[in-house]
């Protein structure tokens, strides 16, 4: 599409009339700054509207319970939000940020760093909120918000912002077509939140605290007593190469790599080598110095650096590649030296019930290490081998459930995304 186009790349069927060229500032009524106010006692019913209580993706109150109060809330209805009032956030990171009131949010004052737009009667709210989450929207907040000190953008750099416009009928079918495409990612990033949450939940019941030789809750038929060894008594540690990504590519070569930075950002507490398109290593010559290092299924990999806590992260080998698999730079390779249930390890090596031992033995400030001889004489509880099989199964479940939330989320959201480049001229 050209700049000089009057309609989009899509559109619904029946309409036909090229689109107007307008101003924020032409559809909208009036542009208000918000209430500067202090915290005082809170009434129980009113709310006010901070950009921090905006969230960043959804662009709708990142919490439920807005619970900042105001003084003399009954002498402040000028800053009372009414259905289809549209907030951009003006100045600070958040400049551009926005966030389209309706009516089931309560009743909510919007605070200083906002500005309200009310929508005149010859537009369509929903409309007018969509195309502040377009790439030309951006783009202009981008340009227009750079000041010499904090970027901000005022109620007339806002008001003069300009977008094309059709007829409200069609305005009207593509805000309410947009704004059910939101709510069902909502949907999916809310069933997606629980169950990361019930997955923490779980790893914290599953296995014995502190003291203790059970876990709170356990399968049906299971009475023994969890054993408790030392890991190197459990586990014997492989060699690791130091390859950086330079000497690794995605396309081929006789064998594969696990970077440490994939297991932090990439990889969940169990790997399907098969699905998860391991990097090749470019140098032919590497892999027969790690003839012996060659992983397999079972084995666990730890990655032993990293900027925060999450070093220690590790991850279990379910599935491996045709090709020969070694671990890569900052990595911690170690094979069990007796056999564990499928998945147990994964889950159990990053839960808080083993990995809060590695905290007092981390190193570093700046980036935090742990190392072989801090792993050693770290405690490894386990019971029996059907129990374990059992508690891998039950977490890798709710891994798949996760994966498949998480898939259907990026899924809706690009759908989004395409459809805001399209729909709008």
């Amino acid at each position: 599409m050209t700049e000089q186009a009057k309609v989009p790349e899509i559109r619904f069927a029946g309409f036909t009339d090229p689109w107007e060229q307008r101003k924020l500032g032409d559809v909208a009524s009036s542009f208000d700054y918000g209430l500067n106010a202090a915290a005082t006692e809170y009434d129980g019913q009113n709310k006010y509207l901070r950009i921090t209580d905006i969230d960043d993706e959804t662009h709708e109150f990142s919490k439920s319970d807005l619970t900042t109060p105001l003084a003399d809330l009954a002498m402040s209805a000028d800053y009372l939000l009414k259905e289809g009032d549209l907030l951009f956030a003006r100045t600070g990171a958040s400049v551009g940020k926005t966030y389209l009131y309706r009516q089931f949010d309560g009743m909510v004052y919007f605070a200083g760093f906002l500005i309200r737009a009310r929508i005149g009667e010859g537009a369509d709210p929903e409309f007018a909120y969509q195309a502040t989450l377009t790439d030309a929207y951006k783009k202009y907040v981008a340009i227009t918000s750079q000041r010499s000190g904090q970027p901000g953008v005022n109620a007339q750099e806002y008001a003069d912002y300009q977008l094309m416009l059709p007829s409200k009928t069609e305005q009207q079918q593509i805000g309410m077509t947009l704004r059910s495409l939101d709510d069902l990612i909502t949907l999916h990033q809310r069933k997606y939140d629980k169950l990361v949450v019930f997955k923490k939940s779980m790893l914290e019941k599953m296995f014995p605290k502190d003291g203790e030789s059970v876990p709170e809750i356990r399968f049906a038929g299971f009475t023994d007593p969890w054993e408790q060894r030392k890991f190197g008594d459990c586990f014997e540690f492989l060699k690791s190469n130091t390859l950086s990504r330079a000497g690794l590519n995605g396309e081929n070569g006789t064998a594969r790599n696990v970077h440490y930075g994939d297991i932090l950002i990439k990889f969940g507490d169990c790997l399907d080598g098969e699905r998860s398109d391991l990097p090749f290593i470019t140098d032919d010559t590497v892999l027969p110095k790690y003839a012996g290092s060659i992983l397999r299924e079972g084995d666990v990999i730890f990655a032993d650096t990293a900027e925060d806590e999450t070093a220690g992260k590790c991850v279990e080998l379910r599935k491996l590649p045709k090709e020969p698999t070694i671990s890569g730079l900052h990595t911690i390779p170690a094979r069990p030296r007796f056999p564990f249930g499928t998945g147990y390890l994964g889950h159990y090596l990053n839960s808080d019930a083993y990995h809060r031992q590695l905290l007092p033995l981390m190193q570093g400030i700046k980036v935090i290490s742990v190392s072989k001889a801090a792993l050693q004489d770290t405690q490894v509880r386990f019971p029996g081998l059907s129990e374990q099989s059992a508690i891998g199964a039950a977490l890798n479940e709710i891994d798949s459930l996760i994966t498949l939330h998480q898939r259907k989320l990026e899924l809706l959201q690009n759908i989004k995304k395409s459809l805001l480049d399209k729909m709008f001229a």
